[in-house]
Parts: structure tokens; C-alpha cells; sequence
């Protein structure tokens, strides 16, 4: 209901930005679906910042981003850039080892 409400205020007056945390993770595949099309929707006149663990919501992105630990201990960003759903362009910084689990992890 919190979803369908945000949406609803979006739709009449659009904001630059949302940052929406897990919302997703309570639904089933069909809603995470019917989630997924609306931010898509929304997304024309609204720049979302979503945390997920749902790899359909993940599909729907642009830019994934992602927090890795490297072998010094150090915590470290990884972005991928997406279109469709091929990589297109990734954080230089990224290892090959880092890079390849988030691939295979979202199957690009």
C-alpha cells in the first residue's frame, strides 16, 4: 500500500529524485513485475535510487552499484552500466574476479 501510494503522488507531482529501500522485498514475482514497470514508468520524469536484493527489480536498471570487500579488507564501489542486458561499461577499479561474480550473480 506504502508502494501504491509514493506512486500515485509521483505520477501527479513528479520529484527529481526517490530513493526507495528494499521495497520490494515482500512481493511475489507477479507484483515485483507490476514494481518494475511502474518505476520504469515514472523514471521518465523521476530519477530513482532503489535498494534491492531482487534480481528482476535489478533487471529494470540502468546503473547497478555495489559494494565489494577487497583482499586488503577495504571496502570498495562497483558500478556496472547497463543497456538491455549487456555490460556496457564498468568501474575501472573493479577487479576481473569482482566483476565476473556480479555478472554471473544478475546473469548478463
Amino acid at each position: 500500500a506504502a508502494c501504491a501510494l509514493i506512486f500515485a503522488i509521483l505520477h501527479v507531482s513528479p520529484t527529481p529524485f526517490c530513493v526507495l529501500d528494499e521495497v520490494d522485498a515482500a512481493l511475489d514475482e507477479a507484483n515485483v513485475d507490476r514494481f518494475r514497470t511502474t518505476v520504469e514508468e515514472l523514471s521518465q520524469d523521476t530519477q530513482f535510487i532503489i535498494v534491492t536484493h531482487n534480481r528482476r527489480t535489478l533487471e529494470g536498471a540502468n546503473t547497478i552499484y555495489g559494494i565489494t570487500m577487497g583482499n586488503d579488507g577495504v571496502s570498495r564501489v562497483i558500478s556496472l552500466r547497463l543497456d538491455g542486458d549487456r555490460m556496457v561499461k564498468h568501474d575501472e577499479s573493479a577487479d576481473s574476479a569482482d566483476l565476473q561474480a556480479i555478472e554471473e550473480e544478475i546473469q548478463l
